[in-house]
């Protein structure tokens, strides 16, 4: 399994669609077994094209700080399950995230000029 976190600077971005680049962890066994960074389009995440692209990458889950509905809906619908309300060090949170202490928090962003 591969999880995306929107990236800046070793900590979850606030915005999952302007942050620097998704820090992609592969996992086997529960246990992280790899990470890389994939630079971001930045922008609008509902329109970047960025989902079909983690999707061929192999990531089925995103931890996120904040998004909107249609990024949500369009990372959805290329199979990645969403859970937004993450802050942090992003390894700590993909720790936190296999240990199953990671829910969504069922807010997000009601426009594009929230954060």
């Amino acid at each position: 399994m591969k999880i995306a976190v929107p990236t800046r600077d070793s900590a979850v971005d606030d915005h999952f669609g302007h942050c620097s680049y998704y820090t992609i962890y592969s996992v086997e066994g529960g246990k992280v077994v790899s990470k890389e960074n994939y630079p971001s389009p930045q922008g609008c995440g509902c329109k970047s094209g960025i989902a079909p692209i983690l999707s061929g990458m192999g990531v089925k889950v995103m931890l996120a700080g904040n998004m909107g509905q249609g990024a949500k809906n369009v990372l959805e619908s290329n199979n990645i399950e969403v859970f937004r309300g993450c802050s942090g060090d992003t390894d700590a949170l993909v720790e936190s995230f296999l240990a199953g202490n990671v829910k969504d928090s069922g807010e997000g962003c009601h426009s594009h000029e929230c954060h």
